[in-house]
């Protein structure tokens, strides 16, 4: 799971960077409106987390154009703006939540897994690849119903590899899922990932192929290769 903070307080943006990566989320990070919205056009995300009080463009003005391009990534507002004006216009612009400063961090971040479900739930949140499940929304799988135990990294390689079934996956692409702009990566870390998963999927006939040069493939389901 991806996720853009929006926030020009580099005390704030940090503690909420650390808090959602110790969450296992991807978490990127902005201080001001123009870059969140040239970020919002490039990279894809599960939610974003936005200040109204933005230096350049105020968030208000990058939510406007986030849903006039047809995005329905869910936003939650941060502000600590709590008049009843601000927070009827940032939800008429389309704001998912909206949550005033000071605020808890429990709070937060119970109000983050919720809006992640509720955006996924609307383009489902169950995986089917064989005799894999995976309810992304409650970050769990199950191999012939018996349930996987998976790191957060090993179940979002897995994510992407079922969406992608049946296509290559390069080692980047499987990387932005995972890591935030900022984070280290390590040389060995997804070819270790997909390692762990196929000890774990293989003895069940789910196979996932290294292609030489170019990534992996997850092979569909009936066409397993020895």
């Amino acid at each position: 799971m991806r996720i853009l903070i929006a926030e020009d307080d580099p005390v704030l943006a940090n503690g909420l960077t650390r808090s959602l990566r110790q969450a296992d989320y991807a978490v990127d990070c902005v201080g001001a409106g123009d870059q969140a919205d040239h970020v919002l056009l490039a990279q894809s995300y599960d939610l974003v987390i936005l200040d109204l009080g933005l230096p350049k463009l105020d968030g208000f003005e990058v939510l406007r154009r986030l849903r006039r391009r047809g995005s329905k990534i869910p936003v939650l507002v941060l502000t600590a703006r709590d008049a009843l004006d601000d927070r009827v216009k940032g939800l008429d612009l389309g704001a998912d939540d909206y949550l005033t400063k000071p605020f808890d961090l429990p709070e937060l971040e119970a109000r983050v897994r919720s809006l992640i479900r509720r955006g996924q739930s609307g383009g489902g949140s169950m995986l089917t690849h064989g005799a894999l499940h995976i309810d992304t929304a409650g970050r769990r799988a199950t191999l012939n119903g018996v349930p996987l135990e998976l790191s957060a990294r090993e179940l979002g390689v897995l994510e992407v590899l079922v969406h992608r079934s049946g296509r290559v996956v390069n080692k980047e692409q499987l990387a932005e899922q995972l890591y935030g702009w900022d984070e280290e990566v390590g040389a060995n870390a997804i070819e270790v990932y997909v390692h762990r998963l196929r000890k774990k999927l293989e003895p069940a006939g789910v196979t996932i192929r290294t292609i030489r040069g170019l990534g992996y493939l997850l092979e569909k389901p009936g066409n397993a290769q020895d």
